[in-house]
């Protein structure tokens, strides 16, 4: 189980987990192990995202999705196969954490009079020194 949130858990069944050979980190290794690898999740059809928030998540990772609604993720900067296949499922992990995030509501503040009064003062101040730098009369 790949636990996202407090509530939310992605069984190991719905990740499809693939091995391929790596073009990085292996030397003559490399071209014999199938190192690298490839996890794909269905966004779309999965049960354990609950309705109102598989929307934010599939409206936040467009960009990520294939054309049937799939997340890719490959992860072949370690040699062998076990880290590999933790970073792609910390991958995941990250990405759907970011896309439930809410963010917080921004409430509009006012500047002080004070703050006003000090910007105006100085910009009438940096006004003045750049005046000066001109021709002599």
């Amino acid at each position: 189980m790949l636990q996202i949130t407090h509530s939310i858990f992605i069984p190991e069944t719905e990740l499809e987990l693939t091995y391929v050979r790596s073009s990085g980190p292996g030397g003559q290794n490399v071209n014999k192990v199938s190192s690298k690898c490839q996890l794909r999740w269905n966004a779309v059809r999965s049960p354990n995202i609950p309705a109102h928030l598989r929307e934010r998540v599939l409206a936040k990772l467009a960009t990520r999705l294939t054309t049937e609604g799939e997340i890719l993720i490959a992860s072949d900067s370690h040699r062998d196969q076990g880290r590999n296949r933790e970073e792609c499922l910390a991958k995941l992990k990250s990405l759907l954490v970011d896309a439930l995030h809410l963010p917080k509501k921004r409430k509009a503040t006012r500047a002080t009079k004070s703050s006003q009064r000090k910007r105006v003062e100085s910009k009438r101040k940096r006004s003045e020194i750049k005046g000066l730098r001109g021709r002599v009369r």
